[in-house]
């Protein structure tokens, strides 16, 4: 049983200076970044000129379509979609895309129809769903006059 009477040997210290020259750098790194970008020596952050001139609105005009209720397949066990939408038509074109829109409900009410209720229950779908009835308006109304699909209401009972 022989143990050792030495004392354990101190674990030499490791140096701070390392961290301190480290956290002196960002501070002054970060410092030197904001005033770069605070004074405008860097393009496009500097806050002399954040207000510029705001362009002028687009031509638009939004054509509100009516509220469908949608009576899902036979897998939805007599469910129901509510679905309300405006659709944002270039100005000139207002008059045309109003008179084509007993065309669009057909074409919006067969694509709803047409769905699973489980694809509507996922929560990505409605972007698919919008890009999907806004390329086919578009087809029904012509190139230039539909820009997007508003869903205003879209109710899943």
């Amino acid at each position: 049983m022989a143990e050792s009477d030495s004392p354990p040997e101190a674990e030499p210290r490791k140096s701070k200076k390392p961290l301190l020259i480290g956290a002196g750098l960002a501070v002054l790194l970060g410092g030197g970044g904001f005033y770069a970008t605070w004074s405008g020596l860097i393009p496009g952050g500097g806050h002399a000129e954040a207000v510029a001139e705001v362009a002028d609105l687009p031509d638009i005009a939004f054509v509100p379509v009516e509220p469908l209720i949608i009576s899902l397949g036979p897998g939805g066990a007599n469910r129901h979609l509510r679905f309300a939408s405006q659709i944002e038509a270039n100005g000139p074109h207002v008059a045309e895309v109003t008179l084509l829109l007993p065309r669009i409900i057909d074409v919006m009410n067969g694509y709803l129809r047409a769905l699973d209720a489980k694809v509507m229950e996922d929560p990505a779908a409605l972007v698919r769903i919008r890009s999907q009835m806004l390329r086919r308006i578009q087809i029904v109304t012509g190139e230039g006059r539909v820009r997007d699909l508003l869903i205003t209401e879209f109710v899943l009972n």
